[in-house]
């Protein structure tokens, strides 16, 4: 019920399976995110194997 917001705890308790599977869509999206963009910058490690 982290983001429930409704304004009863029964309409909340419905809605909080479907909160926690969009709270693990944003979570996950960001992952992706966060990867392709260290993917675009060489890693300390990557610098020193090319030199």
């Amino acid at each position: 019920m982290a983001r429930a917001g409704q304004s009863s705890e029964k309409a909340a308790l419905i809605y909080q399976h479907s909160d926690r599977e969009r709270q693990q869509e944003v979570a996950d999206a960001l992952v992706r995110a966060a990867r392709a963009k260290a993917k675009e910058k060489p890693s300390g490690a990557d610098l020193v194997r090319d030199a």
